[in-house]
């Protein structure tokens, strides 16, 4: 698969829902100071600095090692890539644009930030294609009795054919945030399984063909009792820390699955942890847990039919790819006053 098709198909999909959010650069600039903020992240390799530079001859790309050099720079550029702070932010006197290189922005969006007129453009829908792919092993892991029994086997070598499994092919699954996650989520498990997808979200959104109903978030408490798999894959924000707590567990069939997908902070964990043990519902797959790491003493990991990744769904080297293709092509639209991809609205938070 090019570079160029993953360009193309991700650039649309993470353009469509965010009509609302447009910003542009008119007149364009005369030339686009670009500082890195030191990290792994914003680590690029000669390939990559190149694939930057070619968008555009005005393109002056400062790839900064330290802190240091970073903070000497910040006064005279008018774009960073990485997240700032508020004392950054004081010193940044010619900041334009900062293109966040993660998709939530729930760490970063603090409020001088927010109130100034500095744009934030971040990696949504980059991390769905790999992060739906771990939804689908979480939750075979759980119907399929891999965690309970067949990965264990192979240490104990011991036999024991389970045969209190579950079918997923043609189950009711509801969503909750139709971003990046949820899109890829819903995608794979409505083609691949024959799903039924119920979802909600706080934008108002086109229906995806492989959805069957998509409401607002009010709408949650109607569509929890309906579903067999429910499914986190919403922003942090002040609307939704804590979302998933003891009523919409209770509300759940006994037979249903709980998974956590992009933030812990959107789960009210004790009241996870109950409904586990009590047998409240089926079963849950976790990515994300707070806090993180999750401390070796933490209920979670006595919690009954229970599977967790340690916040790292959304690796693989695929998305490097994404990743870069964004950055490029928003630098392109920067150089030359077009509108940016992957606007944040930050009064929102996403």
């Amino acid at each position: 698969m090019s570079d160029e098709f993953l360009s193309r198909q991700f650039f649309l999909s993470a353009a469509a829902p965010q009509a609302d959010r447009v910003a542009a650069f008119e007149p364009a600039p005369e030339r686009a100071r670009i500082a890195t903020v030191p990290g792994p992240a914003t680590t690029f390799t000669p390939a990559e600095v190149e694939q930057i530079l070619s968008q555009s001859p005005k393109i002056e790309l400062n790839q900064t090692q330290t802190m240091e050099d970073f903070q000497r720079l910040l006064p005279e550029v008018d774009v960073v890539i990485g997240a700032v702070n508020a004392d950054m932010l004081a010193r940044a006197k010619n900041l334009r644009w900062m293109q966040h290189t993660e998709a939530g922005v729930d760490t970063v969006l603090f409020p001088e930030l927010v109130e100034s007129p500095v744009v934030v453009t971040n990696m949504a829908r980059m991390f769905g294609p790999c992060i739906s792919e771990t939804a689908v092993g979480m939750l075979l892991a759980l119907t399929r009795g891999l965690n309970r029994y067949y990965i264990p086997q192979f240490g104990q070598r011991k036999w024991f054919a389970d045969r209190n499994l579950v079918e997923v092919d043609g189950m009711t699954m509801g969503i909750v945030g139709m971003g990046g996650i949820g899109c890829a989520t819903a995608e794979r498990f409505h083609y691949g399984f024959h799903m039924r997808i119920l979802a909600t979200d706080a934008k108002p959104l086109v229906k995806p063909m492989y959805v069957d109903t998509l409401r607002e978030p009010a709408w949650l408490m109607e569509m929890v009792p309906q579903v067999d798999v429910l499914v986190s894959a919403a922003p942090l924000t002040k609307h939704t820390a804590l979302l998933f707590n003891k009523q919409v567990f209770r509300a759940m069939k006994k037979t249903a699955y709980f998974l956590s997908l992009s933030r812990g902070g959107l789960v009210d964990q004790p009241a996870l942890e109950q409904a586990l043990k009590e047998g409240w519902i089926a079963g849950a797959g976790l990515d994300v847990t707070t806090p993180e790491p999750l401390a070796p003493d933490a209920p979670l990991w006595d919690c009954p039919n229970t599977v967790m990744t340690c916040h790292t769904s959304g690796f693989a080297p695929q998305r490097r790819i994404r990743q870069m293709s964004l950055i490029a092509e928003n630098v392109r639209r920067y150089a030359a006053g077009l509108p940016l991809l992957n606007v944040v609205d930050k009064a929102r938070g996403y």
